[in-house]
């Protein structure tokens, strides 16, 4: 039964392409023990140390020392920092929406905590604000220290400047006076001296500036007292603001409480319209229609929640893998041809050659252009409406801008699936080909039979290709076409400018690359499933 169990898990990793596992399992079993702990370090305990120093090169040389616009590169704790950030955002946003839909009991025992707690969070406030002006005072009383001597020192080095230079000026100036006309001579002595008093105005007014950077570079140091003290302040703030939020989703625009008052509104409409006479109840029949339709919208009414970073995250990846599944459905046919007919495969040569190359950013306006064309505006026409109204794709709102993202991520990945699948169907054993004439398997038989089975290690191999280009092309798409993915996460974060927003963006990075790699994973595994021993694709 061990034997089973052990076997088991090491097809498991050989499918999974997770190699580095299998010395674990080994030794577990106590299979060669020298040679399985040998691997373990090889394969698990080098590349850890190497992350381990990647990350300490990344906090101690290379973060203090990339200076931008926006501060310092972000060190790896101020990125876990951005992570806990947009994890609280995303994790409030959810407490809103739910405090939104709260009803009964529920909501009223919600409102009385949160007001408690509101209103004892004010004494936080109070000192976080105190704590920055108390950071700053101390900041400017330890700068101005550092600053004094040195701005005294510029001030007199100044000074002693320009006195110097008015009587070297006026030497000179006197001394020009008494130049004997036609000695070249003495006119070449009295260049240099005009030379040499400009190198020493020029060393003097180094020397001033050199000071003034160094008062610069205090002045516009971050004292760590000062951003713990605003890091305190921004966490109540932001606490704050959450709670007076929750407050109003749970009392004045909690759907609950504006479904009552919308009825209170038809019963008091209807009363008016059943005394209402003549013109009059022609008017109070109306606004009775009104009051119902309202009415009708809050019932159903959802809250108006901003796009988390998960929520992007998600909605990348449906775009990524509808893109990928377009492409695939236009590569994979058009591969067999080409693999199948040497005719079919010269005929399309010129369009794989011609189009293979061109760049997103060339193929993503045009799609723009086209999608917006078939939908000029996605909250009426009929495809998007239907979009919308699925169970679960309908919260991502696909829109004409989503559509051209994975038509994009189609156009710029299905090359690696086309070329490799005509490659596979091409490369076919014929003797299995002969082996189906003598048989007599007609066209449809020899097609799913023996061309697809043996081509599928190839044809797979091109759509893991394909996947990792449609990846990376999706983020320029969205970051473009404005589409509420990651790409456009990135773009807003370069555009806030907040203090946090290089940090978010380095998150990002690490998603990124963290999604890719599952993605990749994935079809390593399809890839391995269907390949078959001595097969290019199980390498």
């Amino acid at each position: 039964m061990l034997i089973k169990i052990k076997h088991a898990l090491l097809k498991v990793i050989d499918v999974t392409a997770l190699g580095f596992l299998e010395p674990y399992v080994r030794l577990a079993y106590r299979e060669e023990p020298d040679v399985q702990v040998k691997k373990i370090v090889q394969f698990s305990l080098v590349p850890l140390l190497m992350v381990i120093a990647g990350l300490v090169v990344w906090a101690l040389v290379i973060s203090p020392n990339v200076k931008t616009k926006s501060g310092e590169l972000p060190s790896p704790g101020v990125v876990a920092g951005a992570v806990s950030s947009l994890h609280a955002f995303a994790a409030r946003e959810n407490e809103k929406e739910s405090a939104y839909l709260a009803t009964g009991e529920k909501r009223e025992a919600w409102l009385a905590k949160v007001e408690a707690e509101l209103a004892a969070i004010g004494p936080d406030v109070t000192a976080a604000n105190q704590g920055v002006l108390d950071a700053r005072a101390a900041e400017a009383s330890a700068k101005a220290k550092r600053i004094d001597p040195l701005q005294a020192e510029e001030d007199a080095l100044k000074a002693q400047y320009k006195d110097e230079r008015k009587a070297k000026e006026l030497a000179l100036k006197e001394e020009a006076k008494l130049l004997p006309v036609g000695d070249a001579e003495a006119r070449q002595v009295y260049l240099e001296k005009v030379a040499a008093l400009e190198v020493w105005r020029d060393t003097q007014k180094a020397r001033i500036d050199a000071i003034g950077d160094q008062i610069k570079v205090i002045q516009n140091e971050k004292d760590p007292a000062v951003l713990a003290a605003l890091n305190v302040q921004t966490a109540v703030a932001e606490r704050e603001q959450y709670l007076k939020k929750v407050v109003e989703q749970l009392s004045d625009n909690n759907r609950a409480v504006k479904v009552a008052e919308g009825q209170a509104k038809v019963d008091e409409a209807k009363a008016a319209f059943a005394s209402a006479q003549g013109t009059g109840a022609y008017l109070a029949a109306k606004k009775v229609i009104s009051v119902e339709e309202r009415l009708a919208k809050t019932t159903v009414s959802g809250y108006a929640k901003p796009a988390t970073l998960y929520f992007q995250i998600k909605r990348s990846v449906l775009c990524v893998f509808a893109g990928f599944f377009l492409g695939s459905a236009i590569a994979i046919p058009i591969g067999i041809l080409c693999g199948l007919s040497k005719t079919f495969m010269s005929a399309l040569t010129p369009f794989i050659a011609l189009f293979k190359p061109v760049s997103p950013i060339v193929w993503l306006p045009i799609a723009l252009i086209v999608s917006s064309a078939f939908i000029p505006d996605p909250d009426k026409h009929w495809f998007t409406q239907w979009m919308w109204n699925l169970p679960w794709i309908g919260k991502y709102e696909i829109n004409p801008a989503f559509m051209a993202s994975a038509a994009t991520v189609a156009l710029c990945s299905l090359w690696a699936t086309m070329v490799n699948t005509a490659l596979g169907v091409a490369s076919v054993d014929k003797d299995h080909l002969n082996v189906a004439k003598v048989l007599r398997l007609g066209f449809w038989s020899r097609l799913f039979k023996i061309v697809l089975p043996s081509s599928l290690p190839l044809v797979f191999a091109g759509l893991r290709i394909s996947l990792g280009v449609g990846w990376m092309v999706l983020i320029a798409a969205e970051l473009l076409s404005s589409s509420e993915g990651i790409g456009k996460f990135v773009w807003d974060q370069f555009n806030n400018g907040a203090s946090d927003s290089f940090a978010k963006m380095m998150v990002v990075v690490f998603i990124v690359g963290a999604i890719g790699l599952l993605l990749d994973r994935i079809m390593v595994v399809f890839q391995r499933l269907v390949s078959f021993e001595g097969s290019i694709a199980a390498v």
